[in-house]
């Protein structure tokens, strides 16, 4: 890439380094992350429902297994149509990453590490997502669609160690932006010395705390 093109791609790119206001890709994980524990959430339910009959009765919930598996199955359909998105939009905000190289995250890796690591893990738990999903569209149309509990033990436990792998993804995640500051204005306005008057621009809420 020519040294004019990488001049012309930083003066496109706003103060967070992207050319658009707000970060996609952490919106669309918490998008995912939230369909997916709810499909998870709601089959755990279904599949104890025997036993947690008689509160829905004394709560006057009129409720039965077979409702919360609908919800399990649309939400896990939902999780695994929307990582597709939001993967694609992390490869892409992080290809416009600048983080600091000589600075070390809790977990004792630098930027170049984490985000190797945290794209890796984005790419597993995409494919995790669709097998999930394709296994769950099995139990639901095939294996156990006469059965009053409509999905395995097996499929319950896969999801709740994906919840696991979800947990160290996502701190990744979380790293890249709270220790390395990637694609947060105000750390890059810091780290670059400018005028500290252009956050009351950037963040208007901390307009009467910040000073130049």
């Amino acid at each position: 890439m020519s040294p004019d093109l990488i001049n012309q791609l930083g003066d496109s790119l706003g103060a967070n380094g992207l050319p658009y206001p707000i970060p996609i890709h952490p919106n669309l994980v918490h998008l995912t992350l939230g369909l997916f524990i709810v499909a998870i959430g709601f089959d755990l339910v279904g599949a104890l429902f025997p036993l947690e009959k008689r509160v829905f009765r004394f709560l006057a919930i009129p409720a039965n297994s077979s409702n919360f598996f609908d919800v399990g199955w649309f939400n896990m359909v939902a999780a695994a149509i929307v990582t597709f998105p939001t993967v694609a939009a992390g490869f892409y905000e992080m290809l416009l990453a600048q983080p600091p190289s000589d600075e070390v995250s809790a977990w004792g890796l630098t930027s170049l590490p984490t985000m190797i690591w945290h794209g890796v893990g984005g790419v597993v738990l995409l494919a995790l997502m669709v097998g999930m999903a394709v296994w769950r569209g099995f139990q639901r149309y095939r294996w156990r669609q006469d059965r009053a509990r409509q999905v395995q033990w097996s499929y319950l436990m896969a999801g709740l160690a994906i919840f696991a792998l979800m947990f160290a993804h996502g701190t990744l995640g979380a790293q890249l932006a709270a220790e390395f500051g990637v694609h947060i204005s105000a750390d890059r306005l810091l780290r670059s010395a400018q005028d500290l008057s252009l956050l009351n621009w950037i963040v208007p809420p901390l307009g009467g705390w910040i000073r130049p």
